[in-house]
């Protein structure tokens, strides 16, 4: 007799094939921006990139993280892994918390780096996607802890052993070229996107 899944398995089911979708999706779609770029010698950049304290760049936080260094593939490559997991994990909680998470990641990140990014006096644009991976860390990290769920904080512990080096890119002396603030804020907002998100739990009545 063949046993079949319950309804837990079946929509657990269903969402991975959703997020393996959306992720296949969305690198499609960086891979096809970086074409793009590269044709056009980084015209993408330097249109849609962030211009920290500069009004007009504003906008540019919203499109930023999907722009990547046309100089080489090297920068979209290695952004590609960690957002493929990060983002497929995140999506497994269900397409509302895909969301958020992705949102605030997004925001936060590209408010930081408009605000603190580059030097006071030097001129610089900030483009990739690395703030939201980042975020998605961060979310995946702690939302156990706010969720009170064994299995999320057994895989942040597990996420922590594997891609926990990659935190060092918070820090201000991370490396010549590569945007800590994106990191430090993306990885805010992902935290915040946890709390948002964590359940609700029924006030108890004062008798």
């Amino acid at each position: 007799m063949v046993r079949r899944p319950s309804a837990r398995q079946a929509e657990l089911a269903s969402r991975a094939r959703a997020g393996i979708a959306t992720m296949a999706g969305i690198i499609a779609v960086l891979y096809a921006i970086q074409v793009a770029n590269m044709l056009t010698f980084g015209w993408l950049s330097l249109t849609f990139g962030i211009r920290p304290r500069d009004v007009t760049s504003l906008p540019d936080i919203l499109t930023s993280p999907l722009v990547h260094d046309a100089s080489s593939w090297n920068h979209l490559a290695a952004n590609t892994l960690p957002l493929v997991v990060f983002g497929f994990l995140a999506f497994l909680a269900g397409l509302r918390q895909f969301l958020t998470a992705v949102a605030l990641s997004w925001l936060a990140s590209g408010v930081g780096v408009w605000l603190f990014g580059g030097s006071l006096f030097g001129h610089s644009v900030t483009v990739g996607a690395s703030g939201v991976i980042f975020g998605l860390f961060g979310f995946l990290l702690v939302r156990g802890f706010f969720n009170r769920s064994w299995w999320q904080i057994l895989l942040a512990v597990l996420l922590l052993l594997a891609y926990g080096s990659v935190l060092l890119g918070v820090l201000p002396t991370v490396g010549r070229g590569i945007s800590w603030q994106a990191h430090l804020f993306g990885l805010a907002g992902g935290v915040i996107a946890a709390l948002v998100m964590r359940p609700q739990r029924p006030r108890r009545a004062i008798s």
